[in-house]
């Protein structure tokens, strides 16, 4: 990975972006892929969409969707002596939350908080072994309670105060890799796509919203672009750590490249030219089982309209919705020449019928 690409994917991972409040994430998505595509707009919802016009009439159009929300929290109450309480957005897990320091982010800007809770030793006994319920942590701003209640407001969002490092053999560890590091692949996928020389078909790459709290923007973007192919680029539950039972979760590596989806939610097609196109690229791959709908925007995409052709790739990922996700920046780059690849051999003939 050069330099230039491990800068954007850091910068978009660090946006702070929780779901209803992606305007940051956006504008920088928006800023890398502006000198790249044909046109790049942004619906009324804040979805980012970016086209390389194809050249092949009749050819398929292929939309790469990853969503550039992340889950985080949100300021639900302060009290008289400046502490806040506040609801989460998307699926917090309260266990990881004790102790870590926040970022409020408020009108003004973000102000650096410390999420605080009774310490160990005057917890009753029996609640030490208990997970804090959320609405039992607060957040500590260290101001007065007039400057808190004056610049921080009821609504404000809230993200772990983290960011991207490298660590370990070619690993990435950061809040909110799912799925900036999806949107990442789809716009370097164009990038890579317009370098070989354009599509055939249309390319869009979507930067969709409101993913951790139902799909929504990827229903819309969907709905919107009508697209013959769309795929979503996400990250899969890695199962290559303690405490993992493989006969319930099926296996998935870090490291070991891209998985793709294969069920119900899968187009047959699209399945067997992606894996066709691993092949011609000397890559692996991984098949994770889908058996029914997936929690990803290729669920909504594949009922939108009429009906669209859809699949599922997944970046393997380490501790999910915690602050220290972790991917492999190897299975990050092979997507990459997977899916340009995949792109690439799309031909007016392509039959999408099961």
């Amino acid at each position: 990975m050069l330099d230039q690409e491990y800068a954007f994917l850091k910068e978009l991972v660090e946006a702070p972006s929780p779901s209803g409040f992606e305007e940051p994430a956006a504008a920088v998505y928006r800023s890398y892929l502006e000198p790249l595509a044909d046109c790049v707009e942004t619906n009324v919802l804040g979805s980012v969409h970016a086209k390389l016009a194809g050249t092949v009439p009749g050819a398929p159009s292929v939309v790469l969707a990853g969503h550039i929300d992340e889950i985080g929290m949100m300021v639900n109450y302060i009290t008289d002596e400046g502490y806040i309480t506040f609801v989460s957005i998307g699926g917090v897990d309260a266990a990881v939350l004790p102790a870590l320091r926040v970022d409020v982010h408020t009108a003004d800007g973000p102000l650096l908080g410390v999420l605080g809770r009774k310490p160990y030793h005057i917890l009753e006994r029996e609640d030490r072994e208990k997970v804090t319920k959320m609405d039992k942590l607060f957040i500590d701003l260290g101001l007065p309670a007039d400057e808190v209640k004056r610049r921080v407001k009821v609504g404000d969002p809230i993200t772990i105060h983290v960011g991207m490092e490298k660590f370990g053999d070619d690993l990435i560890v950061s809040r909110a890799l799912d799925d900036k590091m999806g949107a990442w692949i789809a716009a370097r996928v164009l990038e890579e796509v317009k370098r070989a020389g354009g599509p055939a078909g249309d390319l869009i790459v979507a930067g969709t919203i409101q993913e951790e709290i139902g799909l929504r923007g990827g229903q819309t973007s969907a709905y919107a672009i009508d697209p013959d192919i769309f795929i979503a680029v996400e990250v899969g539950h890695a199962t290559d750590y303690p405490d993992i039972d493989n006969r319930k979760f099926g296996q998935m590596k870090v490291g070991f490249g891209p998985c793709f989806g294969r069920g119900a939610n899968i187009n047959k097609e699209v399945l067997r030219r992606l894996e066709a196109a691993a092949a011609a690229e000397g890559l692996d791959y991984q098949i994770n089982a889908e058996p029914s709908g997936t929690g990803t925007d290729a669920n909504t995409a594949q009922i939108s309209r009429g009906g669209i052709a859809t699949a599922l790739v997944s970046i393997p990922n380490r501790y999910m919705h915690t602050p220290t996700e972790v991917v492999s920046l190897r299975d990050l780059d092979a997507c990459v020449r997977i899916l340009t690849r995949f792109v690439l051999d799309l031909t007016a003939d392509v039959n999408l019928i099961p």
